[in-house]
């Protein structure tokens, strides 16, 4: 019973969560899910694999549903051994996505309550992180991999806190599972960033260390923090093997061509251009819509509603008002410097407030490290609007240039932000009055000065955007300037919002400090009206008009008439859909695609589109067994073309072209005859002094698919003679093994891309399979790695104990 009691509050708050949770969710309530584009089109990506799942019950691991054909690593391949995923499985035990904002609030909460602060304030200020609008708005958007790693950066730095405050079997053991967990969520980019808030963390406390002396303590936490770093990242040794595998494979490893599509010289090897790295660069001024949301139109396309000027001048312009309203729900208010945003990345301007009153109450030093992350996180999310730092992280620090978006590396600082502000809420009510009175009206000076500030030198903006242009040049100058007032309308009332709540809290605490007000029932106010600001910010961003069926989310395509005409045809063999572009998974969810949608798509293939199918090669279209392309008529509707001289699933060809480089492999492409010679490049071969030339081809040579697996294709071929085939299939140099008669052969990659086989005279079977040795490998590492794990889990648990009971018996 005392121990129920000591506990009551945490499960009363995370009780609190699971409510919290399911009521901003609730359509989830009524069986409905929430539509994610991303997850619509991992959907697609992911069909053939999940089908074949379910069918079989086991793991294709590729898949020829999109791109031709890839490893299935990034489209949720489920992998041996995986206990880590399972026990994050139970962590995420509500329907989705209420699932993700529960794990947001339980994150931050154990890190608060790290840093001693009492369950009421950690409740409110889990809250407050989950509900940070760029929280929101990526679960909206579908990144959930994205919102996954982020829930669990919190406990990550909880248990690296712990360490650092000498607790070393509670902290390390946090660490250990809270990094595992954050490994597991499977995105790269949030976790690189993590490393970074924890590098600046652990150089604060470094020289904490060095200025005691204390390099025994020291030492054991670098001890502790190599122990859970090896066991975190061993419980993940599957995934994290056959990403960095598949890596080298995809968009993100450098490419070995040194001329662009156009010809032109390539300035930079780098698989990502220095403008697709910062595409997405925050507006150093853009950066203030942390403290008042729509300062910068808010999402891309905002409803102006029927209050805007706009509504009013479409109106005076002969327009109905269903016209009027129709034309003012979809303009693009945002006028920064990102290509488009679904929302702004708001913190809140009463964390913000918290946050500044923190340096004025909290003695913690910790306070000034957060901030530094703060800081980087900021200054880096600027990046090309402040290039000289930009820069020097893509050229010099490892992996940086391997990510875009830089802007997403905010989340360092929307969870820094809230961690300064609770400590700020905490240590004010802990100060004595002249304190808390010279904290709180500093405090308030400096953030009420800010917005009075925006207000002021609003004329410092013109509030035109890099899109004006459209509009300029389609409705006219006065159209423009009309949505230039609608803009500046929504960043005036936005500061006065922010301004509102702001003195709001201000008299709140004021009160507490008079004892109008008491402690607890002012936290409660404070938290309260935290929380509803960004509530209402968030709700105009992802809201029940984002749920559908359950029917519409598990099929989010619709077939239409060309897809039914293509389906018809039994045979194997791919199709392009034009207007996908190769980012759309559209025809992945009903074909073997070209295309697909993916940040980490297949590199090769990629540049088969840049160099040769955006040129239309129809030869580049038959050697991949592009047997029909989809495109709209003139009426707009889709067609499937039928292209009568593809390829087939393999052929014979009767000569071999010896490039020795990859542009020369690219450029025999631009007019090679595909059926009749395959181009090599015996410098990219595994088997070394191979010699090719040509071969003979008799008419009744052929080589037929007679049974389909995505990992495990078998042919029969006849040849009077030896032969060299060609297979229409994507070239992957791990895991694919090819057997004639039961024979391994080697596999040579051919055409730039695809799979080419020595075939002796006579008839043969040949089979291809996908037998992955990293899986197999990984799981193995996986295994003993879980077993460690929970054998430090038991000890340290039991040495924590011992060690309670002999501090009681003192």
């Amino acid at each position: 019973m005392k121990n129920l009691q000591k506990y009551s509050s945490h499960l009363l708050a995370v009780l609190g969560f699971v409510i919290v949770a399911v009521i901003y969710f609730y359509p989830v309530l009524k069986g409905e899910q929430i539509y994610q584009h991303d997850i619509a089109e991992y959907t697609g990506m992911a069909k053939e694999q999940n089908d074949f799942r379910k069918e079989t019950n086991q793991e294709p691991y590729w898949t020829n549903s999109a791109f031709g054909g890839m490893p299935t690593y990034q489209l949720g391949a489920k992998y041996p051994n995986d206990f880590i995923g399972h026990f994050d499985d139970v962590l995420r035990f509500l329907p989705r996505p209420a699932d993700y904002l529960f794990l947001y609030f339980l994150g931050f909460y154990i890190l608060l309550l790290v840093l001693k602060i009492d369950p009421l304030k950690a409740f409110f200020g889990a809250l407050a992180f989950g509900f940070s609008t760029y929280m929101i708005i990526i679960i909206g958007a579908g990144h959930n991999a994205k919102a996954h790693a982020i829930a669990y950066m919190p406990m990550v730095l909880a248990g690296v806190l712990l360490v650092f405050k000498r607790k070393y079997i509670v902290g390390g053991l946090l660490t250990m599972v809270a990094a595992a967990l954050e490994i597991q969520a499977n995105h790269f980019q949030m976790t690189y960033y993590l490393l970074i808030l924890l590098l600046v963390v652990s150089i604060y406390y470094f020289i904490h260390f060095i200025k005691e002396k204390d390099f025994k303590g020291l030492a054991k936490v670098v001890g502790v923090f190599a122990f859970a770093g090896i066991f975190a990242v061993g419980a993940n040794a599957t995934s994290l093997l056959a990403t960095s595998e598949y890596a080298k494979f995809s968009t993100r490893s450098d490419s070995e061509l040194t001329y662009e599509p156009d010809g032109s010289k390539k300035e930079s090897s780098n698989a990502m251009s220095y403008e697709y790295i910062t595409d997405y660069s925050y507006g150093i001024a853009e950066s203030l819509n942390l403290i008042a949301p729509r300062l910068f139109g808010g999402a891309s396309y905002e409803d102006l509603g029927k209050d805007s000027e706009m509504f009013q001048y479409v109106i005076s312009q002969g327009a109905s008002e269903n016209e009027a309203t129709m034309i003012t729900k979809q303009l693009r208010t945002y006028w920064g410097n990102q290509p488009g945003v679904s929302g702004p990345a708001y913190v809140g301007i009463i964390v913000f407030f918290l946050a500044v009153l923190a340096f004025f109450v909290e003695k913690r030093k910790v306070k000034y490290a957060l901030l530094a992350g703060i800081l980087i996180s900021l200054f880096l999310s600027w990046g090309k609007n402040l290039a000289f730092l930009t820069d020097f992280f893509i050229d010099y620090v490892p992996l940086y240039n391997k990510f875009r978006a830089v802007s997403s590396i905010q989340v360092l600082l929307e969870l820094c932000m809230p961690v300064l502000a609770i400590l700020g809420l905490y240590s004010f009510y802990k100060a004595d009055d002249a304190q808390k009175w010279n904290g709180l009206w500093k405090s308030g000076a400096i953030v009420g000065g800010i917005l009075i500030s925006l207000l002021m030198f609003k004329g410092m903006f013109n509030f035109s955007g890099p899109a004006d242009s459209y509009y300029a040049e389609a409705y006219g100058y006065d159209f423009m300037s009309v949505l230039k007032e609608d803009r500046a309308a929504m960043y005036s009332s936005d500061v006065f919002r922010s301004l509102g709540f702001l003195a709001v809290v201000f008299v709140v605490m004021y009160g507490s400090i008079k004892n109008k007000i008491s402690q607890k029932n002012a936290v409660i106010l404070v938290g309260l009206v935290m929380i509803f600001d960004l509530f209402l910010v968030d709700k105009k961003y992802v809201n029940d008009e984002n749920f559908k069926s359950k029917r519409e989310i598990d099929i989010p395509y619709q077939m239409t008439e060309a897809d039914q005409n293509i389906l018809q045809d039994t045979t194997h063999f791919r199709v392009f859909e034009v207007a996908g572009n190769m980012s759309s998974a559209r025809s992945s969810y009903f074909h073997k695609s070209l295309g697909g949608y993916s940040a980490v798509k297949p590199k090769r293939m990629q540049e088969l589109f840049d160099y040769q199918i955006a040129k239309n090669n129809l030869q580049v279209y038959n050697m991949l067994n592009t047997k029909y392309i989809i495109k709209a008529n003139e009426q707009g509707e889709d067609v499937a073309l039928l292209n009568p001289d593809v390829n087939g699933n393999a052929w014979f060809v009767e000569k071999i072209k010896v490039v020795n480089s990859a542009d020369e492999e690219m450029k025999a492409l631009d007019s090679l005859r595909t059926k009749d010679v395959a181009v090599i490049n015996p410098n990219a071969l595994k088997t070394k002094g191979k010699v090719f030339g040509d071969f003979k081809r008799d008419s009744l040579a052929k080589i037929d698919l007679i049974e389909y697996k995505p990992n495990h294709l078998k042919y029969k071929s006849t040849n009077s003679n030896k032969g060299f085939a060609v297979f229409s299939e994507m070239y992957y140099a791990n895991g694919w093994n090819a057997n004639i008669d039961g024979k391994e052969a080697p596999i040579y990659r051919v055409n730039y891309a695809l799979r080419g086989l020595e075939v002796p005279a006579g008839n043969h079977t040949i089979e291809f399979k996908f037998e992955p040795q990293v899986v197999k490998t990984g799981s193995t590492i996986v295994l003993i790695s879980t077993i460690g794990m929970l054998l430090l889990l038991i000890v340290g648990i039991y040495f924590e104990n011992k060690e309670e009971r002999e501090k009681k018996k003192e």
